[in-house]
């Protein structure tokens, strides 16, 4: 994360006064959960008031429409825009949504002061929200989501009305990318051409539907495997390469290059490269535009998420992870090409590695073996089932056993992550936040992250620096849970 945010957090940073300070659990230059050493200036004196104030002033207000533009305008994409229409119209709740349902601590707990994160930051309305995207197959937004059988015909009923009436652009699409798919409704053209197209559509539904703003949230399919090659180490070779109609330009990255070009913020839903390389990096700084990703965090990896932190952290061992699942929907058809397989499992497996650090802690998990594998199954559709089995090792290595079924519905699941990175990602760019948004790592399975330090995978630890980074962009103490002054209010 660059900017103004991220260069106030550097000066409101912890500084280590001595190499026992700086531990694994608690490294030296971790600005958002720790403690200020003694004799400095906390945030919450007057001097750090003062300068916090002086940052909240420049978090422009959220005034006027914001255009959501989606890749994919699949199950995951009609799901999040049928739940928004039914929130608006008081036939739901936005359940999962963070910026919708969650309050956040503000100030010491002798302050009892809380707030709705939705009263607290200054985000978007829902009924600012403009919906708009591009799909290879024409099917308006109510015919896709009927399709795609997440939600109740009675459910879509009330809302076929304002369904029917989103209609997806064109896409960008290459059948080599994703062999398992079909498409009609796409552009034709060179890289460069459609890179071009894809800017005009942009600016062409702003302008149409008056929206002041925009945020792109890719939601469309797995792509192939993919790494960075030459072409994506520079801006100057990207774009070389974009002249070039070079093959490894996926249309992932045409979506993340007009977004960036045109100064929209860009969240990758999928494991896909998408702007994950130097290049697109480079020119997000370059332009000031915030970029995230990766893979929205749903069923099991959310589940490992969440589990292996509390293991970690009662030191209990562990010899192994096997997880399997079993889905019918269009992602699920398009990963069952091994090409596109292997793009989500090495977005599924980094996930332990990280949280428990074998390295580390060779005794316990060293040996630990990791398996996912994923398995088409039509006629489940979109209520995905996950099975887990974790063997773990406890006092004197005893072995033990955690079985997880986890009947989730994928899209269900997906839809509120849209939304929340959608406002998010439109504060981000209000705040002048630019580059990776490492705050938002809550919501994927493989965080993008600067190439100096390692990924945050462990939930919790996501959790708190998501709400520091909103406590702090509205002037309000960080919460650290160390020191005196926590454990003596």
């Amino acid at each position: 994360m660059q900017g103004p945010v991220a260069e106030a957090m550097k000066r409101q940073s912890c500084k280590a006064t001595g190499a026992a300070r700086e531990t694994a659990l608690h490294p030296a230059g971790a600005p958002l959960w720790c403690a200020a050493p003694r004799g400095t200036k906390r945030p919450g004196s007057r001097f750090g008031e003062k300068q916090m104030d002086q940052f909240k002033s420049k978090v422009a207000p959220a005034d006027g429409k914001l255009a959501v533009l989606l890749p994919g305008m699949g199950a995951v994409a009609t799901t999040f825009i049928a739940g928004v229409e039914a929130v608006r119209a008081g036939l739901a709740k936005p359940i999962g949504s963070l910026t919708q349902m969650a309050q956040i601590r503000l100030g010491k707990r002798s302050e009892k002061r809380w707030s709705m994160i939705k009263d607290l930051v200054p985000l978007a309305k829902l009924d600012d929200l403009v919906f708009g995207g591009w799909d290879p197959i024409p099917d308006d937004a109510y015919t896709a989501a009927a399709k795609a059988k997440v939600l109740s015909p009675e459910h879509l009923a009330q809302l076929q009305a304002r369904l029917s009436e989103i209609k997806p652009m064109p896409a960008v699409f290459d059948k080599n990318v994703v062999k398992r798919l079909d498409g009609t409704h796409v552009k034709k053209g060179s890289k460069r051409e459609l890179a071009n197209a894809l800017m005009k559509d942009i600016r062409g539904f702003m302008d149409k539907h008056k929206c002041r703003r925009a945020v792109m949230v890719w939601c469309a399919s797995t792509e192939a495997y993919q790494e960075a090659g030459p072409e994506h180490q520079s801006i100057a070779a990207f774009e070389k390469a974009l002249d070039e109609n070079h093959p490894n330009i996926f249309p992932s990255q045409l979506y993340a290059y007009a977004a960036i070009m045109s100064g929209v913020p860009y969240l990758n839903g999928a494991p896909n490269m998408s702007c994950d390389f130097p290049a697109l990096i480079e020119l997000a700084e370059k332009k000031g535009v915030a970029i995230g990703g990766k893979d929205f965090k749903t069923g099991q990896t959310l589940m490992k998420t969440i589990i292996a932190p509390g293991l970690k952290a009662r030191m209990l061992g562990m010899e192994g992870w096997f997880s399997t699942n079993i889905l019918g929907n269009r992602d699920g058809e398009v990963l069952d090409d091994p090409a596109n397989f292997k793009t989500k499992e090495v977005s599924k497996l980094s996930v332990l590695e990280q949280i428990l650090e074998p390295d580390r802690y060779p005794d316990l998990y060293k040996d630990l073996q990791h398996k996912v594998s994923i398995h088409y199954y039509k006629p489940r559709g979109d209520n995905k089932e996950g099975w887990d089995n974790i063997d773990i090792v406890g006092w004197m290595g005893y072995p033990m056993q955690i079985k997880v079924n986890f009947l989730c519905r994928d899209s269900i699941l997906a839809a509120p992550i849209v939304l929340d990175l959608a406002l998010f990602g439109d504060l981000a760019a209000r705040a002048g936040m630019k580059g990776i948004q490492e705050w938002l790592s809550f919501y994927f399975k493989s965080p993008q992250h600067a190439a100096s330090v390692y990924p945050e995978h462990d939930l919790f630890v996501q959790h708190i620096r998501l709400e520091n980074n909103l406590r702090y962009l509205m002037g309000e103490e960080l919460i650290n849970y160390l020191g005196s002054d926590y454990t003596n209010e």
